[in-house]
């Protein structure tokens, strides 16, 4: 039986934070848009979303800060893509989970 890793307090407490904020059906959304389409524009992903673009720039801050995307800017438009795509993952846990 392979051992299980143990897992400090601080990395513990950094988990919980990243999960917090992707705990949200518009930030697991857009980890699941970002996975398959690997890179995508602030009004491709508001418009897929049926939401405001405030509203998806607001989710989008979250996801940055957190260091789950990154933003990629060309001219007007910025890009977004995931930073991993091990991202992905916490939604198939889930699925198989719930």
């Amino acid at each position: 039986m392979a051992s299980t890793p143990e897992y400090t307090f601080s990395f513990l407490e950094n988990a919980t934070e990243t999960l917090r904020a992707i705990a949200h059906p518009h930030r697991l959304m857009i980890v699941g848009m970002l996975y398959r389409q690997q890179s995508m524009s602030v009004t491709e992903i508001y418009e897929q979303l049926e939401i405001e673009q405030a509203v998806a720039s607001h989710h989008l801050r979250i996801l940055k800060d957190r260091g789950v995307v990154q933003v990629r800017r060309d001219g007007k438009n910025s890009f977004y893509a995931l930073t991993n795509p091990d991202w992905y993952k916490i939604l198939e846990v889930l699925h198989e989970a719930l």
